[in-house]
């Protein structure tokens, strides 16, 4: 066993690809993963953060706020997940009114 320590994750495939992350605090932001390293810590480019209701801070709204280029501190980011290929769907468990 080697004394390196490697990340679970393969984000070389993502490289210049857009990725969604969600980092503690609830905040979330899109944009396009230009680099990366062993602790985790996320560079994106053209970077876009979701605002979040300010009357339950843990939903995100549809407003938007331009961030351009960032840093994601290794040790805040909870996931990462690529833009394409995933849609947003309804949720499932919500019970309708008046069950």
């Amino acid at each position: 066993m080697s004394g390196r320590k490697e990340t679970v994750l393969d984000l070389a495939k993502f490289i210049d690809k857009g990725v969604q992350v969600k980092l503690t605090g609830g905040r979330q932001v899109t944009g396009t993963l230009k680099g990366y390293d062993q602790l985790l810590n996320l560079v994106l480019d053209e970077a876009v953060e979701f605002l979040r209701d300010a009357d339950d801070p843990l939903k995100t709204t549809d407003q938007t706020r331009r961030l351009g280029l960032i840093v994601c501190r290794g040790t805040a980011v909870m996931l990462v997940s690529p833009t394409d290929g995933t849609d947003e769907i309804a949720n499932p468990f919500l019970q309708p009114d008046g069950v």
